[in-house]
């Protein structure tokens, strides 16, 4: 009687809950253990299919951000003149102002006169900002509608994303898309050609977004060669008549108008509608010496052309430059796929070759340094537990737990529609810790039995240390999901992209891990452990 008494006093100190379902508990463990094989057979391809599916999940270092708001770029025609570019604003502002969950639209268009960037008036820019409170899924939405509107708009290219997401692009390459692949040389129309059928590989691999080159060529330009023979002629300098051509096309200050306490320049240019005209410029009035005025065609030979607004240039070397972004789609596998295909279709000569970076590599590279730290970290923990059972046999055991957590880390995954992102992968780390705490208490109690209290290694005492273990597991499982929960739900909403995701497989993970853990884990140290006196 008296040996019995602290397990009879235990058992009634016991709460109601746990003194209901430990006989159940009792009945499902010996049902596990007569049909062990089969458990451990079903357990076993559960846990290979996890792994299977874990490896071709989509993976995104970062996940999409939600952050109230897009910024959209587009490039039409280069030539293109300011006020076209400001007539296709307004017309894609009013079809953006449309779209439900939009609040404003706001164009910039072309650069600065003495501005830092290198755009030509070819190019816009637009910040799209959301009504307040908007959810991940209706973002998504309206960038979904963005993106509908600007393909179906005719002669202009896009990129539309988060102004976050294009920071973090921008200073890991200079540009604001993920996918960057620059080809160096030294002949322009050489790159130029490369270029463009890089672009259409890009075009053609699933995923591929927002294609553009960067520095695009064909931009129209109007040369004017002076005759010098006949400029002598006419008695001329080259000076007069460039002095002429900026005062007609820029415009010449000749003086000021003051209204009260407000200057005005007054300036001379070349009327508006003649300015868009080419062929004006070859009746353009030149004034001679001698007070008589001549047309510049006589005294220079006016050609059209092409050139480009902007060369790019790295490392002493001219490159050309395509840029890409990518959707529903693996950022690793797009990649690969694209090296692939870009290295085996099309050929490089010695002077020029191909480089593939951006926010894509970058990520790649950085999301394997955190796996290849995560694994440094966790042979660190194998020592410190080895060092703690003293037994290996029983560290192996101890992580049967790890796949078995992967099972429900995965499935939530798989639920949520989510990719693997930088939340994911701590969200596994934390997991595996978390399970095999578990298993440690598990195996650390039945040391206990037998070595401290001296019991023999039976069923009777794999039950007996599983039922006592069975609160304090249970405990810890529950409250680490109850606390997870609220960051899990709604983990598409602004502010829970990263750790939204990261609860979700914890929460996952530790239900299955849970499972099996109570009710496979006693059966295998039954089977494969060795607990001595």
């Amino acid at each position: 009687f008296l040996g019995n008494k602290p397990q009879s006093l235990k058992e009634e100190q016991d709460p109601p809950l746990i003194k209901w379902i430990q006989p159940i508990y009792k009945k499902t463990l010996l049902w596990v253990t007569a049909h062990f094989k089969s458990v451990l057979g079903c357990s076993f391809i559960i846990c290979l299919a996890a792994v299977l599916t874990f490896f071709n999940l989509d993976n995104k270092f970062l996940p999409e951000l939600r952050e109230g708001h897009y910024i959209v770029h587009t490039t039409s025609i280069p030539g293109t003149s300011l006020q076209e570019s400001i007539r296709i604003g307004t017309q894609l502002s009013k079809q953006f102002l449309e779209i439900p969950g939009v609040e404003s639209v706001s164009q910039w268009a072309g650069r600065a006169e003495r501005g830092a960037d290198t755009f030509g008036s070819h190019y816009s820019e637009y910040e799209v900002r959301l009504t307040p409170l908007s959810g991940g899924r209706e973002q998504q939405q309206v960038l979904d509608n963005l993106r509908q509107i600007l393909d179906d708009f005719p002669g202009i290219l896009y990129e539309a994303n988060t102004f976050l997401t294009e920071r973090v692009d921008e200073t890991i390459s200079g540009y604001t898309s993920p996918v960057v692949v620059n080809i160096y040389g030294n002949d322009l129309y050489s790159l130029d050609s490369k270029a463009q059928a890089v672009a259409e590989i890009i075009r053609s691999i699933p995923g591929a977004t927002d294609v553009q080159l960067r520095s695009s060529p064909g931009t129209p330009l109007l040369q004017v060669h002076l005759d010098l023979d006949k400029l002598l002629l006419w008695g001329l300098k080259p000076e007069q008549v460039i002095s002429t051509i900026q005062t007609a096309y820029e415009g010449h200050v000749t003086g000021k108008n003051i209204q009260g306490n407000r200057i005005y320049n007054v300036a001379v240019a070349l009327a508006p509608e003649l300015r868009t005209q080419s062929e004006s410029i070859a009746s353009l009035p030149i004034r001679t010496e001698d007070g008589r005025l001549i047309m510049l065609s006589q005294v220079a030979d006016i050609l059209h052309s092409e050139g480009r607004y902007n060369i790019l240039r790295q490392g002493a070397q001219r490159k050309q430059t395509v840029t890409s972004n990518v959707t529903n789609r693996d950022m690793d596998s797009f990649m690969q796929e694209l090296k692939t295909r870009v290295l085996n279709e099309i050929p490089f000569s010695a002077n020029s070759y191909p480089e593939f970076t951006g926010a894509a590599v970058e990520q790649a590279q950085a999301k394997k340094d955190l796996i290849l730290h995560s694994l440094l970290a966790s042979a660190g923990v194998l020592i410190f537990i080895y060092i703690a059972i003293g037994n290996i046999r029983h560290v192996a055991l101890a992580m049967v737990n790890l796949p078995f957590s992967l099972i429900g880390g995965v499935l939530a995954v798989v639920i949520s529609g989510a990719t693997l992102s930088v939340g994911s992968i701590v969200g596994f780390v934390t997991l595996f810790g978390i399970t095999v705490r578990n298993s440690i208490m598990l195996l650390s109690h039945y040391q206990h039995l037998v070595q401290v209290e001296g019991k023999k290694w039976n069923m009777d005492t794999v039950i007996l240390g599983a039922q006592q273990r069975l609160p304090s597991i249970l405990m810890t499982a529950l409250v680490t999901a109850l606390a997870m929960l609220p960051i899990a739900f709604n983990s598409d909403n602004p502010g829970r992209e990263i750790m939204g995701p990261m609860a979700a497989i914890i929460i996952g993970g530790l239900l299955s891990s849970t499972i099996l853990n109570l009710l496979l884990l006693p059966s295998m140290l039954f089977r494969y452990g060795k607990f001595t006196k």
